[in-house]
């Protein structure tokens, strides 16, 4: 459910975006917000992107695209499935931008939950917060370690390393002061 192949429809599994329309409206007059998980980082092999515009993907040293690799703090993961999203190219920022901004337009969701968001550049971030705002006021939560994050583009961050902490606290294999 990562390997986004189109930024712009509802993966069918799930049904149309008339049924998503459906359900925002519904949680809404329940008095609850909708917020979607959003992959910025990379798309699937079989994204539109990846024909059309090849240039917005990062290369090898061959100037191939190949899959993402995730350097995790103690590994690098070959995510085989996905390709990487080159940021150094604006016009991967528009197009990004362009796709965050017609789910609040069309859907009327509230807001993002973005996956590794550490990965693209907090400038993409602050930039997409203020063309989502200018719509309508979103929420937006970031999986990421980043403190500049929250400067201007992110109300919230869940943290891996806070969490292995905690983890850790409630094990008894580190004191509370750790937190």
């Amino acid at each position: 459910y990562y390997a986004v192949s189109d930024y712009a429809a509802v993966n069918p599994e799930f049904g149309s975006l008339n049924d998503f329309k459906a359900l925002v409206k519904q949680a809404h007059e329940m008095g609850m917000k909708v917020i979607l998980d959003w992959v910025a980082n990379h798309t699937a092999w079989d994204h539109v992107w990846v024909k059309k515009h090849p240039d917005w993907y990062l290369k090898n040293e061959k100037g191939e695209i190949h899959s993402y690799r995730y350097d995790n703090g103690t590994e690098v993961e070959d995510w085989s499935d996905v390709v990487g999203l080159d940021y150094a190219q604006p016009a991967v920022w528009k197009a990004m931008t362009e796709a965050m901004t017609h789910w609040v337009k069309t859907t009327d969701i509230d807001g993002y939950r973005c996956d590794v968001a550490m990965n693209v550049p907090t400038e993409f971030w602050n930039d997409a917060r203020a063309a989502l705002d200018a719509i309508k006021p979103v929420f937006m939560l970031a999986e990421a370690e980043q403190k500049d994050h929250h400067l201007k583009a992110f109300d919230m961050s869940y943290s891996w390393e806070l969490m292995g902490t905690m983890n850790a606290v409630a094990k008894g294999e580190k004191s509370l002061y750790a937190i």
